[in-house]
């Protein structure tokens, strides 16, 4: 039984290494600071603030579920007001399985927006984040070999073994750069890109004190991403994301055709966008996406494609963001250049 006890224990840090303890989201271009914390700020408002909500496989057992709060706010530096610092943090809860594995974190982070030229709004940003987790599990809920008697389960007889703390800590690291810029007739398409790495401390993730050496290995991220505008009522958004862990890799690609209604200031009053990603070899996912003077509500669904659909049915997951975004003082009009996407 030591020895199963051991395999779970690398299995669940595997899957961590893979895209299940490292949580994951669909519309992980809401996400920043876990995707690349160069990432944050890079809008046109102030600040940026939303939940995110993940319900996943809940056709094939009891559903992984994933919430977390996040909170971005660009500060202009010096008199001329084109750098500017973001501040941001993100907390996150995700609870898995029958055994309630569960993972809380809470991640702060902080980036630099240097300004580099003022004819395509190009910037160089440089981000930071390190954050503090926590990992359990309830070991009530486990049962055992021992505990199977004459082809029942008797709980009182105990596992039998000499088992693990149920909870571990670490701190965590992150960074990353990203470029942004505009092109094209009054600078009116945009496009950012980035690099990040993660758990640059490689974290011990074993819930045994002595024996058991698992650390979590790094994880490392190509992000991409282009708007372009094709009148006053229609553009579109494109998004892609590369991570790489280990053995272990995810690519995801899509995007959102957006409709939007403006108000006499031309300022964005009403917005429609539906879109769909693909996340390779995984899920197709459908999503949509509500913006109403600066509040921000989006939906959408994986469509599980991966040998996995045997049992799923096609059903992976469904998942629910709101956002709010605003300006500090008296609004846009005191920001000639700002960070954009």
């Amino acid at each position: 039984m030591k020895k199963v006890l051991c395999s779970i224990g690398l299995l669940v840090c595997l899957c961590n290494v893979a895209d299940a303890q490292d949580i994951h989201f669909s519309q992980f271009y809401e996400s920043a600071i876990l995707r690349n914390p160069a990432l944050t700020g890079i809008f046109s408002e102030d600040y940026k603030a939303g939940v995110q909500y993940r319900n996943q496989w809940s056709s094939i057992g009891k559903p992984f579920k994933t919430a977390q709060v996040t909170g971005e706010f660009r500060l202009p530096v010096g008199k001329e007001g084109n750098d500017y610092l973001t501040l941001g943090f993100l907390g996150f809860s995700d609870k898995a399985g029958q055994i309630n594995f569960k993972t809380t974190a809470f991640y702060p982070s902080i980036n630099y927006n240097k300004s580099l030229e003022g004819n395509h709004n190009s910037y160089l940003s440089v981000g930071f984040t390190g954050g503090f987790v926590q990992r359990s599990f309830d070991l009530s809920k486990m049962t055992f070999d021992n505990q199977y008697q004459n082809g029942t389960v008797v709980a009182s007889a105990g596992a039998g073994e000499n088992l693990p703390n149920p909870k571990l800590n670490h701190w965590d690291l992150g960074a990353g750069v990203s470029f942004n810029s505009s092109f094209g007739n009054d600078n009116k398409n945009s496009y950012y890109i980035g690099f990040s790495g993660y758990h640059f401390t490689q974290p011990k993730e074993s819930f045994y004190d002595q024996g058991s050496e698992i650390n979590l290995a790094a994880r490392w991220g190509l992000n991409a991403g282009l708007n372009l505008t094709f009148d006053d009522a229609w553009s579109a958004q494109l998004h892609g994301n590369y991570m790489l862990q280990g053995a272990y890799q995810e690519i995801i690609v899509g995007g959102l055709v957006r409709w939007s209604k403006f108000n006499n200031q031309n300022r964005r009053d009403f917005a429609f966008s539906p879109g769909l990603f693909y996340r390779v070899n995984d899920a197709i996912v459908p999503t949509v996406k509500l913006e109403y003077k600066g509040q921000v509500f989006a939906m959408s669904y994986d469509v599980n494609i991966s040998t996995l659909q045997t049992v799923s049915n096609l059903r992976g997951g469904f998942e629910l963001s709101f956002f709010t975004t605003g300006f500090f003082g008296s609004g846009y009009n005191d920001r000639h250049m700002c960070p954009r996407f």
